[in-house]
């Protein structure tokens, strides 16, 4: 079904899917001041994932916020008028619970999993999470070390690191391009008041979406829910749209970015701007992505670590986002392996962009992605997920069906035809390794 949650009536219920023999069915509500609760039964489990979708991330931040959205994530776990951080943990752990959150380039979740019996619970302590956090100036102050040593982990983890370094190289200083974390400075610069400014204005009702997957029942949920956000379902009666978050972002069109560190294995991506989220040919650069790089006998597996043993760990991925992406490649190898291992990598994208896959190529990518596609959605978290990014970001939910169907309809022509105009692209270069006074052109 592909009504839109701005068509819909407040208080009234659709089924985006039907579901099979009462399995799978999700149905979307719309209350009053536009909270969206959009649910997904499976009556063949005991537990249920619940999260709240926030459509805020780090794209969205002005460089004076940078880093201030995952720094509200975490201090929405540090209490509300009602319970101490230590209650609110200690309450989830009491029922086995997994209480947790993140924060991404457009969006932030908070989630809960659950057995169903507990999901009373689960909404009561997320949502007293979301709209009820006090902020305190002694809770902004302890997190701020914790989040500096968040910044300080991942630079010590240089393939962690490098994915950080890829953005701020193909995007530059566009909010895109800034790290989630922040960084030192702006975390260091970042006060009580202006977190909390943040937190009350994107933290209402037409910018949250309720999102619940498991042996639930849709009313029981809306009514949970409602009870949950008395008193703030107010506003506006229509949510807000899907929108790209933060100005549309240019990229800098290739170059090299190299962070000079003294690691064991020089880490590297090599990419190139690829498609946004909602551009039609994503299931193609989908396909595309699993035969160049997703998996075993991928073609940049194969060359550089089965035939040559140059890294260990070496494989493609795509980015997506509302109105851009990328494509890149992954390795990690010996310091003196990086030449040889730069080589083989454009060598292959340039026999990707001008000859295209094979037959048996594009028959293998199709079979890994189908596969990844149904095995990432056999648990409640997953299927929490899909159904809250769709509501949040896309314009429609696509049955898993159809997903597969889109798959299988993805031809020969089409992956040669975006793999050459891709890949044929001037790339952009991340390395970290021991390389002062090194060059490495594009």
């Amino acid at each position: 079904m592909s009504i839109s949650a701005v068509e819909q009536e407040p208080g009234s219920t659709v089924i985006l899917h039907p579901g099979a023999d009462g399995v799978g069915v999700v149905q979307r509500t719309v209350l009053p001041g536009g909270l969206r609760v959009v649910t997904e039964t499976m009556p063949t489990v005991r537990s249920v994932a619940f999260g709240i979708w926030a459509g805020i991330g780090s794209r969205d931040e002005d460089l004076a916020d940078a880093g201030a959205t995952h720094y509200l994530e975490h201090l929405l776990f540090k209490g509300t008028s009602r319970r101490s951080a230590l209650e609110i943990s200690a309450t989830m752990d009491a029922v086995g619970g997994d209480l947790n959150a993140f924060t991404a380039k457009e969006y932030t979740c908070y989630y809960a999993r659950v057995l169903d019996s507990d999901l009373p619970l689960a909404v009561d302590v997320v949502s007293d999470m979301l709209t009820s956090s006090l902020i305190e100036e002694a809770d902004v102050e302890a997190e701020r070390g914790v989040i500096l040593e968040e910044i300080s982990m991942r630079d010590d983890d240089p393939s962690d690191l490098i994915h950080d370094e890829f953005s701020i190289a193909l995007y530059g200083d566009a909010p895109l391009g800034r790290p989630i974390l922040g960084t030192v400075e702006t975390i260091n610069a970042l006060q009580r008041d202006g977190i909390a400014r943040y937190y009350h204005s994107h933290y209402n009702a037409p910018n949250l979406v309720v999102a619940v997957a498991g042996n639930v029942d849709h009313a029981k949920v809306v009514a949970l829910v409602e009870k949950a956000f008395a008193g703030r379902l107010s506003g506006s009666d229509q949510p807000t749209p899907a929108r790209i978050g933060g100005e549309p972002t240019p990229t800098l069109g290739g170059g090299t970015r190299l962070i000079v560190d003294d690691t064991e294995q020089a880490h590297l991506v090599l990419g190139v701007p690829a498609l946004a989220r909602t551009d039609e040919r994503r299931f193609a650069l989908g396909v595309l992505n699993a035969a160049f790089g997703g998996g075993m006998s991928s073609r940049i597996f194969q060359e550089v670590r089965e035939k040559r043993g140059l890294a260990y760990s070496v494989y493609s991925y795509t980015s997506q986002h509302a109105d851009t992406g990328s494509f890149g490649l992954y390795a990690g190898c010996q310091p003196a392996k990086v030449d040889e291992v730069l080589k083989i990598c454009r060598e292959e994208l340039a026999k990707a962009a001008s000859g295209g896959l094979t037959a048996e190529e594009l028959a293998r990518g199709k079979g890994q992605l189908r596969g990844s596609t149904v095995l990432g959605l056999e648990d409640t978290g997953s299927r929490m997920s899909r159904i809250g990014k769709a509501e949040l970001v896309y314009d429609r939910l696509m049955s898993v069906d159809e997903m597969l169907s889109r798959i299988d309809a993805v031809t020969l022509d089409e992956v040669n035809a975006l793999a050459a105009e891709l890949l044929d692209q001037r790339p952009t270069l991340t390395v970290i390794g021991p390389f002062e006074g090194r060059e490495f052109p594009v």
